[in-house]
């Protein structure tokens, strides 16, 4: 029998102790290179979605969903690029620097039938809100009294003009569209330089708080408002974040609608916009937010815009995402 010498043993020991060691961080995973990949779950990165944004209280469901973590509980992160209106929104969005966008729905129809990868998911609002404002002494009383009258409005393209447009038409008048809108409209109402125009809130109620009256309300109010447009990219490669992210906003919807004028909401309207909170009091509840998508009215505005010369082709059906057919069409 070979005994070990007391150096021996020591050495012994320190070499099993080395290799322990050794093994263990063998067995330590590499953080950039051994570290397991995110599938999801409760560790997983939030999915982000950009949102270009040309700011509106018509909006306001993406900021809710925002400021109450509507989004955030649901994995996603949000994040909202301003820009400085719809169409360069809608722009951002073609180009790939932003997922999706809220769009009055002629701008996205125009966009689809002309070629661009984006899609309609859901409704943002309906109907339209959108008005014809005069002056309280106004000789407008009737739709045939438009004839010859300067009217401003942001295009001739869009769903409100349309509207006023084509029942003008129907009383066998036509108006002059001005190519104004919101704050620029109501100073040209103020100067008499136009004789009404048709506004969106909250500049109707601006324009209500300064003694102007609305005219034929009923008119807009058979047409669809705005909706969400969303990269065909994105949503082939990643439909159940979306949905999702329509979940939230569909959330937003149910806590504004609940209280449309409360201080909390109001609060975040002025935040996200920068519109006076008498003017949001005064008109929030005529926003009725609602993320099913009125097809048919959209492509009868389709079809509009096939007549003004805007579009050759109404998209039909191919406006609408197929991931969201049974979800909000």
């Amino acid at each position: 029998m070979i005994r070990m010498t007391r150096r021996q043993g020591y050495l012994k020991v320190c070499l099993a102790t080395l290799l322990a060691l050794s093994g263990l961080v063998g067995c330590a995973p590499n953080a950039e290179t051994d570290a397991p990949e995110q599938t999801g779950g409760a560790d997983a990165a939030p999915f982000v979605i950009v949102v270009a944004d040309a700011k509106s209280t018509h909006h306001l469901n993406l900021y809710v969903a925002k400021e109450k973590g509507l989004f955030e509980a649901k994995g996603l992160d949000v994040r909202i690029v301003e820009s400085a209106d719809l169409t360069a929104a809608r722009d951002l969005v073609v180009s790939g620097e932003a997922d999706a966008f809220w769009s009055c729905p002629t701008v996205a129809i125009a966009a689809i039938a002309n070629g661009a990868p984006i899609q309609t998911i859901a409704q943002v609002k309906k109907p339209c809100t959108s008005v014809l404002v005069v002056s309280a002494d106004s000789p407008i009383v009737e739709i045939k009294d438009l004839a010859g009258k300067r009217i401003a409005g942001i295009s001739p393209a869009c769903e409100a003009v349309i509207s006023y447009t084509r029942v003008a038409q129907k009383a066998g008048v036509e108006f002059q569209l001005e190519k104004l809108a919101g704050g620029e409209a109501i100073a040209a109402l103020e100067g008499a330089a136009v004789d009404g125009a048709i506004l969106e809130e909250p500049h109707v109620s601006v324009a209500e708080l300064k003694g102007f009256k609305v005219l034929f309300p009923e008119v807009s109010q058979s047409i669809p408002c705005r909706t969400i447009n969303v990269r065909n990219a994105v949503i082939e490669s990643n439909p159940e974040e979306y949905k999702l992210f329509i979940e939230a906003i569909d959330e937003a919807n149910e806590i504004i609608l609940a209280d449309p004028t409360s201080d909390e909401i109001v609060a975040i309207a002025v935040k996200y916009t920068s519109a006076p909170a008498d003017a949001i009091v005064k008109g929030n509840d005529r926003l009725k937010f609602d993320i099913e998508l009125d097809t048919v009215g959209l492509k009868s505005l389709g079809d509009d815009l096939v007549t003004l010369g805007n579009i050759n082709e109404n998209p039909g059906e191919a406006l609408f995402s197929r991931a969201f057919k049974g979800i909000t069409w």
